[in-house]
């Protein structure tokens, strides 16, 4: 069975700086791409960061220069680290993981799929003026 579960969310200043982690358990292995997305109340799901099967991270461009993605090699521990945040960035902050390649780069994720690859329950981060 597969789990994503996202910890690390907080409330912080804007300027500030937070790492949000998601701890995946299953069988999520190497042939899966794995990303961030984010969604506040009334809109729709956003990309944010992801990292593909080749390991090249990929960002849109509202978080390029100051989100980080990384995972571990064996693909169990995904993390997003956040400097610089913005109030902007408030939103509630989940973990993905699809074997499909409509989630190789996030920056072309326009509209996601339905029905498709691994979803967390997601982590809150509120970033405050």
């Amino acid at each position: 069975q597969v789990q994503l579960v996202e910890s690390g969310g907080d409330s912080v200043q804007a300027g500030g700086s937070l790492t949000l982690s998601c701890e995946i358990s299953g069988n999520i292995d190497g042939t899966y791409n794995l990303a961030w997305f984010r969604q506040t109340p009334g809109k729709e799901r956003e990309g944010v960061a992801g990292v593909n099967t080749d390991g090249t991270p990929t960002y849109v461009d509202s978080v390029k220069g100051r989100f980080t993605i990384s995972k571990d090699k064996a693909n169990r521990v995904l993390q997003l680290k956040m400097n610089s945040l913005k109030p902007e960035d408030t939103a509630l902050y989940i973990c993905a993981a699809s074997s499909g390649t409509w989630l190789r780069d996030i920056s072309l994720v326009k509209k996601i799929p339905g029905g498709v690859g691994f979803w967390g329950r997601g982590t809150q981060v509120t970033v405050s003026s």
